[in-house]
């Protein structure tokens, strides 16, 4: 079949096909993280051997859980404010912070709740000394306060003590209404301890989405770990942010002095728990909630970069930027999308119409080409000759109606990311039945009418098609394709429509330009021959 297409079609079955296997098999296997070279002042150590489990020595093994529980682990301090419920344990961490804003939903549709019931939680201390950490986890911390309501005016400041027969452990906490809060932890001798940052949250994770932990360096470099791929042991300085994250939410812990240990290890199902060498007197700060830009960006600029898009980073973040931009005059992320497909329709312009140009010259060319192939269709090399011949007499280059395909799949994944990533569009409406952009449609009109317009784009689109084969299956790429958007963000699917209904616009034109052409000529020869 491949041996009578045209290069122009064996390009195109190409590109569509990598679509196609791309979108297939990352569904299956999510892409790794690239990994990045460390830079001169962070160190890492991967130590290929079994160690001893993270969770076990820091009392987080199911067994050491229900000790835990037995020795009366309880909630001591409830912090509410409008936007969510933050509660405090026993044993000093952050057990618990519970969204209460209607667009921040889990997977099962209930309230949000950031920090999981299981694993390592945010501010959870282990000393090294073996005796002093046994007695941390038997003895419970006391709280200045049980109950406080949190305003954006007043930060609430609570004081957590444990007294242990060794020593006594101070935890000093603010916490903010917008999400963040200050920590200076202090022991009463000097003694070795860590502090966790808590395992990351299960709120929601599609499929191509990253979740695991980040590291994020004073060389502007990010060291993401994913879920089920943590090797060993791996020590971080210069550390400006430390991130465990899933798609939409995050706790993170940033303002560690440079010369801070960060340290990232392999716990349960392999998957990466993050903690810090801490000394008395230490202070650092954290959040805990949505990676919303603006929050971030408010609370300290270098949160934003917690905002990871994977290997499309370098693309996707000045688009979300632009797309922010293109809310702010809008008001709406529906709109927004829309703005933003026309603009990078408008900066691909010259090559779409030029790659539009170069197919229909390729069409108007077919009877010719056809002599040519039955002429000289025994000697490949004469009629290869030929036929690039014919094209640079007639100005027809066959690899230009796909360059602009390829230059838009790029921008598609970038674009991917940033819908896929964005919490912003999380119970963004659009119109009438789209009420949350970050989710499917739930009627599946948006993947049908991509699908559609997908369809009648190809019925405008000029083709030499020789084979029934080949016609065939380009027929069933739109129902292939609505098929694999039907899951994905209605975003995305509004993006990818709109597209191409620029597409059909944009070749209305270039075919109505091509068919003036063509009836001036015939004018002239008629005038001509009379």
């Amino acid at each position: 079949m491949f041996d009578k297409m045209t290069p122009n079609q064996r390009l195109l079955v190409a590109v569509l096909i990598s679509i196609i296997f791309f979108v297939a098999y990352t569904a299956i296997f999510p892409p790794e993280e690239p990994k990045q070279n460390l830079q001169k002042d962070t160190q890492e150590v991967v130590e290929k051997t079994q160690s001893v489990s993270v969770e076990k020595v820091s009392g987080h093994t199911i067994s050491e859980s229900e000790k835990i529980n037995a020795s009366g682990s309880n909630d001591i301090v409830v912090i509410k404010n409008d936007k969510f419920i933050l509660k405090i344990d026993s044993l000093g961490r952050i057990s618990s912070k519970e969204l209460l804003e209607e667009k921040f939903r889990d997977s099962e549709d209930l309230h949000a709740q950031v920090i999981p019931q299981n694993g390592t939680k945010p501010l959870f201390v282990r000393f090294l000394d073996k005796e002093i950490n046994e007695n941390s986890l038997k003895t419970p911390y006391v709280a200045s306060i049980a109950n406080a309501e949190l305003s954006a005016e007043k930060p609430v400041e609570v004081t957590l003590t444990q007294n242990l027969p060794q020593l006594t452990v101070t935890k000093q906490l603010k916490f903010y209404a917008d999400g963040h809060y200050d920590v200076k932890i202090s022991t009463s001798k000097d003694v070795r301890y860590y502090v966790y940052i808590g395992d990351r949250p299960q709120v929601t994770k599609q499929l191509m989405a990253v979740a695991g932990s980040m590291i994020y360096t004073n060389e502007d470099v990010a060291h993401i770990t994913e879920d089920g791929e943590a090797e060993g042991r791996k020590v971080f300085s210069g550390v400006e942010l430390a991130s465990a994250f899933d798609q939409y939410t995050a706790t993170l812990m940033y303002g560690f002095k440079a010369d801070t240990n960060v340290i990232v290890e392999r716990g349960f199902d392999n998957n990466p728990v993050v903690y810090f060498e801490a000394e008395n007197n230490g202070e650092f700060h954290g959040y805990i909630g949505p990676k919303e830009y603006k929050v971030l960006k408010a609370i300290n600029p270098v949160l934003v970069n917690a905002i990871e898009y994977g290997w499309f980073t370098f693309a996707a973040k000045p688009l979300f930027a632009l797309l922010s931009w293109l809310y702010g005059i809008f008001g709406n992320w529906g709109w927004a999308i829309i703005a933003l497909t026309a603009i990078i329709r408008a900066v691909l312009y010259p090559l779409t119409h030029k790659g539009m140009s170069s197919m229909q010259k390729i069409k108007e060319l077919a009877p010719q080409l056809k002599e040519i192939k039955e002429k000289y269709g025994k000697d490949p090399q004469r009629m290869n000759a030929a036929t690039m011949e014919m094209y640079k007499k007639h100005g027809a280059n066959p690899l230009g109606g796909c360059l602009p395909m390829l230059l838009q799949i790029p921008v598609f994944f970038a674009i991917y990311r940033v819908l896929l990533n964005a919490v912003e569009l999380q119970g963004a409406s659009w119109i009438l039945w789209i009420d949350d952009l970050s989710r499917m449609d739930p009627y599946y009109i948006l993947p049908i009418l991509m699908g559609a317009s997908m369809f009648y784009q190809q019925h405008l689109t000029p083709n030499n098609f020789t084979d029934p084969m080949q016609e065939k299956l380009f027929k069933y790429l739109p129902v292939i394709f609505t098929f694999f958007f039907i899951t994905f963000p209605s975003g995305l699917v509004l993006y990818w429509f709109v597209n191409n209904l620029f597409s059909i616009a944009q070749q209305f034109v270039v075919n109505q330009q091509f068919k003036n052409a063509k009836d001036a000529k015939a004018a002239v020869e008629k005038k001509s021959g009379k």
